[in-house]
């Protein structure tokens, strides 16, 4: 990377954000607790979180000791380089070491791995823009440091992307694992036969049911409350008495 005296800074507004969003940490989305890791995995993953936590401790050395106020350029530019820096070394102390902590709890987690490999990718863009703005408008020495910095969060960016297509291909040969099992099981047990159901034609058959007849009032019986003609007695019209 040589340095450009007539390099502007690139993203100007945009490499904050990429790298707050490369930093978020979802405390919510805990890795889930996996079962045995292999301790050929385990030795990977602790040399490549020692070699970045070394960039890490170099890098925050680095952009202490630049005098970015006395850089060869405009107030603007300046601005936008020492918002840049803090930045960084925000996420250096605090966020990645978050995702590292996360990373050692579970170290073959994929949505981890992921997390910290997206964290690099934007720490890799901001710290590519710093160096190259110290190249252009700071002093040789400032250039030299940012530059081996940069290129050691390259490397750790470039090792994490590998472990990540490893750990991938791993857990889909694992998943194919388990479904050619789990179809061979389903294929070697013998499905339940249909339930019978009996009829015997020798069984006397059933007698129905008498219903009890329901009696009918006669059409001539008085309803209550009214009286009967063959009983009245007899009419008081006639001969009246002597």
């Amino acid at each position: 990377m040589k340095p450009n005296p007539f390099l502007r800074f690139r993203y100007l507004s945009l490499l904050p954000l990429c790298l707050a969003v490369g930093a978020q940490v979802i405390s919510a989305n805990q890795p889930a607790p996996q079962g045995p890791v292999s301790y050929s995995s385990v030795n990977q993953l602790n040399l490549l979180l020692s070699q970045l936590e070394q960039a890490s401790q170099a890098a925050q050395v680095d952009l202490a000791k630049l005098r970015i106020e006395k850089w060869k350029t405009d107030s603007g530019s300046k601005r936008q380089a020492q918002g840049n820096m803090e930045s960084i070394q925000r996420n250096l102390q605090s966020a990645l070491p978050e995702i590292i902590a996360e990373l050692k709890a579970s170290p073959e987690n994929l949505t981890s791995t992921f997390k910290l490999y997206r964290n690099l990718d934007a720490l890799y863009d901001v710290f590519e823009s710093v160096a190259e703005s110290a190249g252009a408008f700071g002093s040789k020495d400032e250039f030299q440091s940012l530059e081996n910095d940069v290129s050691a969060f390259e490397r750790a960016r470039r090792s994490f992307a590998e472990r990540m297509e490893t750990l991938a291909g791993a857990k889909e040969a694992e998943v194919t694992r388990l479904r050619t099992a789990l179809q061979n099981a389903q294929a070697s047990t013998p499905s339940e036969p249909p339930k019978k159901i009996v009829v015997d034609d020798n069984a006397p058959p059933k007698k129905p049911v008498k219903k009890k007849p329901v009696v009918k009032p006669h059409a001539n019986t008085a309803s209550p409350g009214t009286t009967n003609p063959s009983t009245t007695s007899p009419s008081t019209t006639g001969t009246p008495p002597k």
